[in-house]
């Protein structure tokens, strides 16, 4: 089952999250071609594409794709996954980005090994998830937070918890090497979410 969108804007997360994103992205030069790896229903591709950009993507939602497609049919935006041979439908990028997706996917090692076939040999990925840390972690146990934090009622929700840590060491085996990590949303050490910027080993 895939997440479940109920219109083409912008998340909460994407307020703090785009400022980020588009920090990395303009010292690329600006534009040029992406690919949105789990672009739910297409608002953040609107928003690449008004800076520019030339973005492909998939997401498993049917619903945010048509929400996407109802809002700009001219990106270039599909039902599909982490788990499809994406490299031979769409070929490689300059970048690539998944914004609040790794913690949704059962088979991250799939879902890195196809974030890295997407990559150009010179590409970047950026890539974000909720941050997790001893620190915040001890705040939200202190606090009673720890039961909302870990959505286990929510459907379709969180099911893998990242620190900078873990989520380095998964793409360090798929040969990838962390260049920068973004703390935003709150201080650093109690952040809502981490942005990992990402290039080719050697």
């Amino acid at each position: 089952m895939a997440y479940q969108w109920l219109d083409g804007e912008h998340c909460d997360s994407h307020h703090y999250l785009l400022p980020a994103l588009f920090e990395e992205v303009d010292l690329l030069g600006g534009s040029g071609r992406a690919f949105d790896l789990g672009c739910g229903n297409g608002s953040i591709a609107r928003a690449m594409k008004a800076r520019g950009w030339e973005v492909s993507g998939v997401d498993p939602s049917a619903d945010g794709v048509k929400f996407a497609r109802q809002k700009d049919p001219e990106i270039d935006l599909h039902v599909g996954s982490a788990y499809d041979d994406l490299q031979a439908k769409f070929g490689r990028f300059p970048l690539v980005y998944s914004l609040e997706v790794v913690e949704h996917v059962y088979a991250p090692r799939d879902y890195a090994k196809t974030l890295v076939n997407l990559m150009q040999d010179d590409g970047v990925a950026i890539v974000s998830t909720p941050y997790h840390g001893y620190w915040k972690n001890l705040v939200m146990s202190l606090t009673g937070k720890m039961d909302a934090h870990f959505t286990a009622l929510w459907d379709h929700g969180h099911i893998k918890f990242w620190s900078v840590k873990t989520l380095t060491q998964l793409f360090e085996e798929v040969g990838l090497e962390v260049t920068r990590v973004h703390r935003v949303g709150r201080i650093p050490v109690l952040a809502k979410s981490m942005i990992l910027v990402l290039r080719r080993k050697g």
